[in-house]
């Protein structure tokens, strides 16, 4: 009985030691523990902490100078944090990144195989490395690998879902994640540069421009940091050019647009239907579906991927609906959503019938 006390005693002070502190703050944000915490510089942070920016910005940094920085409404979960100076093999990091973007620049960890995070739809393994993360409110998610500072790859990042998984191992190189019971997109080369990513996430508003320099300046050097959601275009179609083989340019890319992650995540996911889509015209997977459209059917608004013999459908609007079937079966599905129903048939329909109400109808 002595013994269990003390393990337990033991076991609450390891939860509630300091693991790194917030370096860098700009606006508003919290950190949510035994009570919501208002973020400010140099708050000690400690395992199970919920990290959540809202209309603000932080930077963390851990005991091994690994540094994690959130842009406006991102939620990051601390699972587990150990760092062993003496015993690399003791350290570990667990992390959940539930929404929002962020970047991850890995420290002092000697085995980063023992480093990993989770999105609402991906599993991340890191062996290095410098990459940037976003996961938006559907909870899809966009992965990019940056450059060292000598311009190769930092590292690699392995992707995974229940379908298989992706490496990145080239600087810029980038998958996305629709769902988890999907595979991740084939990697794409993005043509960003870093100073871009390093714009976007900036935590600390920039230093005061000399008043002569200042005079010069014209309005085209907007400041990053200026803008609210209003501000974010999420129907840009700059992005959508079908020749472009997935190459982007900078001339793509709006730079007062800040979050232009959410709106590349949006295109790279839809050239990735756009390809499915395809496949399925060739019959390649011969499963038929009725009364929305493979992909993002803006009439039912419905989403719909198939992958293999895997079918999943969402729908998001003022509620929420997921469902996952296997193809190789026959279903009708009767969608009704705050009075608006969608109904469709898989492989003709059949007798078995489910039936999603949400709301009031």
């Amino acid at each position: 009985m002595v013994l269990s006390v003390l393990l337990s005693q033991t076991q609450l002070l390891h939860s509630s030691a300091e693991i790194g502190s917030i370096s860098e703050v700009r606006g508003n944000a919290q950190v949510l523990r035994d009570k919501p915490y208002g973020a400010e510089l140099k708050f000690n942070i400690q395992q199970m902490d919920d990290v959540r920016t809202e209309t603000g910005r932080v930077a963390i940094t851990f005991a091994d100078d690994s540094v994690v920085k959130l842009t406006e409404h991102s939620k990051l979960v601390i699972d587990e944090y150990v760092y062993s100076g003496s015993d690399p093999s003791k350290s570990k990091m667990a992390l959940k990144f539930a929404s929002g973007t962020a970047r991850f620049i890995t420290g002092k960890f000697n085995n980063k195989s023992k480093i990993s995070i989770k999105t609402p739809t991906a599993n991340v393994a890191i062996l290095g490395t410098d990459f940037t993360c976003t996961v938006d409110e559907l909870g899809r998610s966009l992965l990019i690998l940056l450059p060292d500072e000598n311009g190769l790859a930092s590292g690699e990042i392995i992707v995974s879902t229940a379908m298989g998984s992706v490496t990145l191992n080239k600087p810029y190189q980038a998958t996305t994640v629709s769902v988890f019971e999907s595979n991740p997109t084939k990697p794409v080369t993005l043509d960003i540069s870093l100073d871009l990513i390093d714009n976007m996430l900036i935590v600390n508003p920039p230093q005061e421009v000399d008043q002569q320099l200042e005079e010069t300046q014209t309005q085209a050097s907007a400041d990053y940091l200026d803008f609210n959601d209003l501000d974010i275009d999420f129907l840009n179609e700059d992005f959508l050019d079908a020749e472009a083989e997935l190459e982007f340019t900078e001339l793509d890319i709006n730079y007062l647009d800040v979050n232009f992650l959410e709106d590349l995540l949006n295109v790279l996911d839809a050239l990735a239907i756009s390809k499915e889509e395809d496949q399925l015209k060739q019959g390649g997977v011969g499963i038929r579906i009725a009364g929305t459209e493979i992909g993002q059917d803006k009439k039912t608004q419905i989403t719909t991927i198939v992958s293999g013999q895997n079918i999943s459908l969402t729908r998001t609007v003022s509620q929420s609906a997921k469902l996952n079937l296997d193809g190789s079966g026959s279903y009708t599905i009767i969608l009704i959503q705050d009075g608006v129903s969608n109904t469709v048939k898989i492989n003709g329909g059949s007798s078995t019938t489910i039936t999603i109400k949400q709301g009031s109808g």
